[in-house]
């Protein structure tokens, strides 16, 4: 009899292997006091330098609450990776800006996630991986439509 195969097994399988490889990388290149949130987040202030962005706006990217955003940013910002600066137009709001050394370290990490990606993707056509990627994007509107919904 063959396993049947879901999934959500195979996500997070796959999941984990990429995680263990990065995790391995990571610490080959001396960048292990990264967590994988913080990378996440360095990436996302680092693509949208030119705007101003807000806790709000990582809430919302990352879909984690407010309380957990608040923790990564106070930690964040005591390692000196990111900084909060206020705005002229609203004295309430501070973006979050990076750093020099955040900078730094997301470009070395940028480097790392190049190669592994080109490493995972390895010998996948293009319209494989366009395929691919329709697919995730159908699999994670279906998880969203469904959020909150209580009946199996």
């Amino acid at each position: 009899m063959r396993k049947r195969r879901t999934v959500g097994h195979s996500v997070r399988t796959l999941d984990n292997m990429m995680f263990r490889n990065f995790a391995s990388c990571v610490r080959e290149h001396g960048l292990d006091e990264l967590t994988t949130m913080h990378g996440w987040i360095l990436g996302f202030l680092y693509r949208n330098e030119g705007r101003d962005i807000f806790q709000k706006d990582i809430e919302a990217e990352f879909q984690i609450g407010r309380s957990t955003v608040t923790n990564i940013v106070k930690l964040m910002e005591k390692k000196g990776y990111i900084c909060r600066v206020a705005v002229p137009y609203d004295a309430r709001l501070k973006k979050l800006v990076l750093t020099d050394t955040g900078r730094e370290l997301q470009e070395a990490t940028m480097h790392l996630i190049d190669e592994l990606e080109r490493k995972t993707v390895e010998g996948i056509s293009e319209e494989d991986l366009e395929t691919f990627f329709e697919v995730i994007d159908k699999l994670k509107e279906n998880v969203k439509t469904n959020l909150g919904e209580t009946t199996c």
